[in-house]
């Protein structure tokens, strides 16, 4: 069945104007024996529901620290982190797992996918883990890889996908608990430029329809089509400035 963005991914109404991500003061520090690195130096940063933002910055300049300190997946050593209104790094272990479990969606750009499991098992997986009920989860996982243009893969195995079928079902998975947010590091690191430009299409028409993205890149091409750039440098936010959002075309 083939969709249009407004049927395939009528998840997301229109909300209040409240930041669904409010940073401040946020500092991290790796520690090896009595050698300490400051891999983010004070960082803050508002998202609005319904944005687009591009991380950007070079190798080592604390983007993906940025994108796992905000997402709760890493401790920090100083500032807040508000989700939704929820200070995520107070919470205790289980429940910021709870948190980021209903709340979050992730796409990485190694995929993650477990290679027994089939695409449907795969997109499934986190709804069973939420205790939601197997055939609610088998019927949402479903759903979901048909909105993607997956339907007819669902009980393919990652092996057997090609790599942009494979981010697309990271995508589904992401997407399939309804989270407030997704967050998309380097998604499209591992993809030749044309599979490249489906996947970001694809994202692109999520945030059309009103999901709220953050997107980690090196991409230029990705930072030119953003409606926000968020510029890192060590540790730091150097440059946050939006622009005219347009139709994004992959840089290979």
């Amino acid at each position: 069945m083939t969709y249009s963005t407004a049927e395939a991914f009528p998840l997301y109404e229109a909300e209040p104007a409240i930041p669904m991500l409010d940073a401040s003061g946020v500092r991290k520090v790796y520690r090896t024996g009595s050698i300490e690195v400051e891999a983010l130096g004070g960082v803050d940063l508002t998202v609005m529901r319904g944005e687009l933002v591009a991380v950007m910055g070079a190798s080592g300049s604390g983007k993906t620290t940025l994108l796992n300190c905000l997402s709760g997946l890493d401790d920090i050593d100083d500032g807040t982190v508000h989700v939704e209104g929820i200070d995520i790094q107070t919470l205790p272990d289980a429940r910021r797992t709870e948190h980021r479990a209903k709340s979050m969606g992730f796409v990485f750009q190694a995929f993650n996918l477990i290679p027994v499991f089939s695409a449907v098992e795969n997109v499934e997986l986190p709804l069973l883990l939420s205790d939601i009920p197997a055939k609610e989860a088998r019927a949402r996982a479903i759903d979901m890889l048909g909105r993607v243009g997956l339907g007819a893969r669902l009980h393919n195995k990652p092996p057997e996908m090609s790599g942009g079928e494979q981010q697309r079902t990271t995508v589904a998975r992401a997407l399939v608990g309804n989270p407030a947010i997704v967050w998309a590091d380097e998604p499209t690191g591992n993809l030749d430029s044309h599979t490249a430009q489906t996947v970001l299409d694809l994202l692109w028409e999520l945030n059309d329809a009103g999901q709220t993205l953050i997107v980690v890149t090196h991409d230029p091409a990705i930072g030119a089509a953003a409606a926000r750039v968020v510029e890192m440098r060590d540790g730091v936010v150097v440059s946050d400035h939006y622009g005219e959002k347009r139709r994004v075309q992959a840089s290979r």
